[in-house]
């Protein structure tokens, strides 16, 4: 076990706290974390349009379509939103405009996508003009997204490194003068994306769906897919280093782009096609954030250790709401050899009970985004379309993880007896 934990030490955590860090990472999680506020309203409509409770389907059956409506512009537009905010981060990283940065990205997304024009289907009476499809511009949209933000903050460091932009007398309004400054590279964007799309006929959106499919099929629906980012994030976890925010930006974008697809069956009254999806994670198998770590949080609570008792005493509000800081640092669960073994096996095993039930059709699959701050029975109950053998299943998970947590818990808290009983003698 002492060589393990120098591995992970000296081995293992600098990699990966350099990872962390990597701007492009991070631009990556903030996009899409920015995106969060339209995701959970436009899912709260599919909600409303297919109601969990079967009295009210024949009343909203008639206004289905006018209902997703706020859906279909919120979730359905996730790539694009997600698009700017990635472009706006990584802009402010490199100390270029945020703003430019963000509307170029949204730009060079946009002009991946080929417009149609239907007039020549459609009658005189019912021309629409050019139309912009947006089956593109969802959860599936987010790989191409995540190209558009690097060709195009990239493009601005470039070309301002280089100095070939538009520089303003200092008399100039900074809000002109950055105009100017993005013109040349916003000029070689556009030029650009519109020779690869129109004049190579190159469609971007069908080449990196059919790169990232295998994957997609993999994460979504395979048991190794749900069990390796779950095993990867804890072991960084476990040196202090926030798991989710380095594997999770990896995996969120397909995650997104599965949950996209899923509420897209949902709203066409089709079987929903993914498994494993972003609330998959959320709601049963991080109870009370990463490590499972309510059941941790109960047990303190009984405990004999006046300092374990205190840190549950603190920690159960905030882990009901999946916020575990407290847990994490408090306890320590980092670089403790005692409960960073727990704090790995509780969720594979909660991982394991989840993909069981979701792989026997016990539980419905996953099409809606419920808040994480929601406690877990709700949000489970809400994520899956008001299916009530989703809050059996997050008790029984938090029943294994503290079985699980409980004999590495009473050695602790031996240890922890001993301290005190020193420190006080």
């Amino acid at each position: 076990m002492e060589r393990f934990l120098n591995w992970i030490e000296i081995g293992w955590m600098p990699p990966m706290a350099k990872l962390a860090e990597f701007r492009h990472l991070r631009a990556i999680r903030d996009g899409i974390i920015a995106t969060l506020p339209l995701i959970i309203v436009g899912c709260f409509f599919l909600i409303i349009a297919f109601p969990p409770v079967s009295s009210l389907e024949a009343m909203v059956k008639p206004h289905v379509q006018d209902i997703l409506i706020p859906y279909r512009l919120t979730l359905g537009l996730m790539a694009l939103y997600a698009a700017f905010g990635m472009g706006h981060s990584l802009a402010r990283s490199c100390r270029l405009d945020g703003i430019t940065g963000g509307l170029l990205s949204a730009a060079t997304f946009i002009m991946a996508t080929l417009p149609v024009n239907l007039d020549d289907r459609l009658s005189k009476d019912e021309a629409l003009g050019w139309l912009l499809p947006l089956g593109n511009m969802g959860g599936s949209g987010l790989f191409m997204s995540i190209i558009a933000m690097l060709v195009a903050v990239e493009s601005m460091r470039f070309f301002k490194k280089s100095g070939f932009t538009i520089k303003m007398p200092e008399s100039v309004p900074a809000s002109v003068s950055r105009s100017f400054e993005a013109l040349v590279p916003a000029a070689v964007i556009v030029l650009m994306m519109w020779t690869i799309r129109i004049w190579l006929n190159i469609d971007l959106h069908e080449i990196l769906q059919a790169i990232f499919r295998p994957l997609g099929t993999f994460a979504g629906n395979t048991f190794l897919g749900a069990l390796i980012p779950v095993i990867f994030i804890m072991l960084l976890w476990s040196t202090g280093i926030h798991g989710v925010a380095v594997i999770g930006t990896v995996f969120q974008p397909v995650w997104f782009a599965l949950l996209d697809e899923n509420a897209a069956a949902q709203a066409a009254g089709q079987p929903l096609p993914n498994m494993i999806v972003e609330p998959f994670f959320q709601w049963f198998v991080w109870i009370g954030g990463s490590g499972t770590t309510i059941a941790l949080c109960v047990l303190m609570l009984f405990s004999k250790s006046s300092y374990l008792k205190q840190v549950g005493r603190f920690s159960i509000v905030p882990g009901i709401f999946n916020i575990n800081e407290p847990v994490i640092f408090g306890v320590p669960i980092v670089m403790n050899p005692l409960l960073f073994i727990p704090a790995v096996l509780a969720p594979v095993l909660c991982t394991i009970t989840a993909y069981l039930a979701f792989s026997l059709d016990w539980i419905n699959r996953i099409s809606i985004f419920a808040p994480w701050t929601l406690p877990a029975p709700i949000g489970a109950y809400m994520a899956t379309g008001g299916d009530w053998h989703a809050i059996i299943l997050v008790f029984i998970n938090i029943l294994l993880s503290g079985l699980i947590y409980y004999p590495f818990f009473k050695v602790y808290e031996k240890k922890m007896l001993a301290e005190e009983a020193n420190s006080s003698g």
